[in-house]
């Protein structure tokens, strides 16, 4: 099994790294426009193989579209990151553009690949894609929930003082520091929710530390973070490769389902080999309904600036 991905950038050499290691495709081809950035990156992760033990091929490309025939998913990174103190926003003049030619550019070669969107803003990124490709939405998947959610699981675990791999925690909305929505009423340690050991203070403390989780590491790095972005990727394309069937919470195209229509926007779903395979519905208490609705009203304010694009 193949897997492309497109920008090999920290997040897009982080997430190979990952898929490399933990053996999930048998080739990972990095592309990237700079001139053999990729190759050094996929040279640098090969030369790890009889360290840590892994067979997987990872090659590099400079912008050669050829290299990533066949591939069953590929994930898109391209773009500028976040800077401190940018929204994810305003990357949307600029990635906008770069996000589309690298849609047409890899379905010409990989007809039926399955596309994971990673550029920022990521849920209207989701939802260029689908519009200037007229793929089925199943095959578009923003990654940005997976992300969002290991965040909330970690700033669980640390008001809990307890392991983050024993905390379930999702967050749906919007990829964005105002628009995402983490679901603490839904939060629990082993089975038993999260209420029964946390306060209300401290779980709306770990909400709004979950909504400015990549903002304060952007300000602490002086540039987006990776390893954990890079990691939940290659979360989510295990999903996909290996018909794994979690439900992992991703920018979706809605058609009626929570209330809204005609957007990309997190909301938990069963991802397998056909990609998104089942939108689950969660059932929303009103007030989270309201903050579902109010970032789904963001997000469509964001897509208005795709106009001049599509």
């Amino acid at each position: 099994m193949k897997v492309t991905i497109v920008g090999a950038g920290n997040v897009g050499a982080t997430c190979a790294d990952v898929i490399a290691y933990r053996g999930i495709a048998s080739e990972v081809v990095l592309l990237d426009i700079k001139e053999g950035f990729a190759e050094g990156k996929a040279m640098d992760i090969m030369q790890c193989a009889t360290t840590t033990g892994f067979n997987t091929k990872v090659v590099g490309s400079t912008n050669d579209y050829s290299k990533t025939a066949g591939s069953s998913v590929v994930v898109i990174t391209s773009g500028i990151p976040r800077k401190p103190g940018m929204t994810r926003e305003e990357l949307i003049g600029i990635n906008a553009g770069i996000v589309k030619s690298v849609a047409e550019n890899i379905l010409a070669h990989s007809p039926n690949a399955i596309i994971v969107v990673v550029s920022n803003p990521m849920d209207t990124m989701a939802y260029l894609t689908l519009k200037a490709t007229g793929l089925p939405k199943n095959r578009v998947i923003g990654m940005g929930g997976a992300l969002d959610s290991s965040r909330f699981k970690y700033f669980l675990s640390q008001a809990l003082d307890k392991p983050s791999n024993d905390v379930q925690g999702m967050v749906i909305g919007g990829h964005g520091d105002t628009t995402m929505i983490p679901l603490t009423r839904l939060a629990s340690y082993n089975g038993s929710p999260v209420a029964n050991f946390l306060s209300k203070e401290e779980l709306e403390k770990v909400a709004a530390d979950t909504m400015v989780g990549g903002a304060t590491l952007t300000k602490l790095l002086g540039t987006s973070a990776w390893y954990a972005p890079g990691a939940s990727v290659a979360y989510l394309v295990d999903s996909i490769l290996n018909d794994q069937k979690r439900m992992i919470p991703c920018s979706v195209m809605l058609n009626g389902e929570y209330g809204e229509d005609d957007i990309c926007i997190g909301v938990p779903c069963i991802i397998g080999k056909n990609g998104v395979e089942q939108i689950v519905d969660v059932q929303l208490n009103d007030a989270e309904k309201e903050l579902f609705e109010k970032s789904a009203m963001a997000v469509r304010n964001m897509n208005e600036a795709l106009k001049a694009v599509l």
